[in-house]
């Protein structure tokens, strides 16, 4: 247990430093800034095509940071030959395995969580769809002091600390996004202490929970396929298996009762629309908390799987 977490604290800490993660999560932040402007010229409600345009948001970001921290963790270091240092200490294949895989968990559930606060304040603050609509100057002030005081403690620890800023960034910024997150639930749009006309609702929460177990998933497929093959292949199966598990129901759904392809398909194939509930915001359905554990079920099962699929294929692999 010590090897696994110390690991894992390394392949956390490591994928942090990569610039490809904080570039990830700026990008969706800079998406979620501009997206109420992007939604204001539908025929339908524009608040809808918004959380549309953030959930998607939210769900692609967690994917790279999923595929780029499980390449950087495993098969690059398979390539920089740093893996025959730990693997001489000696640490077993399988505790390196499943130790990769809980950082690189770490990793994405950080980014993840950033992204959902972001997601959460423009959800908050919509979509100015008429001339009389104004703006929430609470979120837009929450979220101006989290970024300017973010940049500023990140440069001070890093000019006084040596703290790489990108990493610092990330880190800080989460902590000072909760407590920005815990002044927009208690505070409303008239700086009034009103909790019940927080803007927040139970669904979009519900919905970054299960795009949350949709990226865990990913990131089982990612370590596992980065244990036998390179970063390129494993970016391009990742990316196929997210946008085939995306149509699992129509590409093998239909057919899995006449076609043994379609079966093996519909089981092997993660059936990533589980985590996708659109449909409920549009249709302003209720998604109930069961519906969130038996999610939960098939995320663990199917991770559980793929993890074994990894440490078998990884036990296998010639390491010089």
């Amino acid at each position: 247990m010590y090897k696994l977490i110390t690991i894992a604290r390394n392949t956390f800490v490591e994928t942090l430093r990569q610039p490809v993660y904080a570039v990830i999560i700026a990008a969706a932040l800079l998406l979620f800034l501009i997206s109420p402007a992007l939604s204001m010229y539908t025929m339908d409600d524009d608040n809808k095509l918004l959380r549309e345009i953030g959930l998607s948001t939210l769900f692609l970001t967690s994917l790279f940071v999923a595929i780029f921290s499980a390449s950087g963790a495993v098969s690059i270091e398979m390539e920089n030959k740093t893996i025959l240092t730990v693997l001489t200490k000696p640490v077993q294949r399988p505790i390196f395995i499943l130790a990769k895989f809980v950082g690189v968990v770490g990793a994405v559930a950080l980014a993840h969580y950033v992204c959902t606060v972001g997601l959460l304040m423009t959800i908050r603050h919509g979509v100015l769809s008429t001339a009389s609509d104004t703006h929430d100057w609470t979120v837009i002030g929450s979220a101006a002091t989290v970024a300017v005081v973010t940049v500023l403690l990140s440069a001070f620890f890093n000019y006084t600390y040596d703290w790489k800023f990108t990493s610092t960034a990330v880190v800080v910024g989460a902590i000072l996004a909760t407590f920005a997150m815990v002044f927009l639930v208690l505070i409303d749009r008239d700086w009034q202490f009103a909790p019940a006309k927080n803007g927040i609702q139970r669904l979009d929460v519900y919905a970054s929970i299960l795009l949350f177990m949709g990226a865990v998933v990913i990131s089982a497929i990612a370590v596992a396929i980065s244990a036998r093959f390179n970063v390129i292949v494993t970016l391009s199966a990742c990316i196929g298996v997210f946008l085939l598990g995306l149509i699992s129901d129509y590409v093998f759904g239909r057919f899995a009762d006449a076609h043994l392809w379609a079966l093996a398909g519909r089981y092997v194939v993660p059936n990533l629309q589980v985590f996708w509930i659109s449909d409920a915001i549009y249709e302003g359905s209720a998604v109930p908390f069961r519906y969130i554990l038996v999610s939960a079920a098939y995320a663990v099962s199917y991770t559980v799987g793929i993890l074994a699929v990894a440490v078998a294929l990884f036990q296998r692999r010639q390491i010089a």
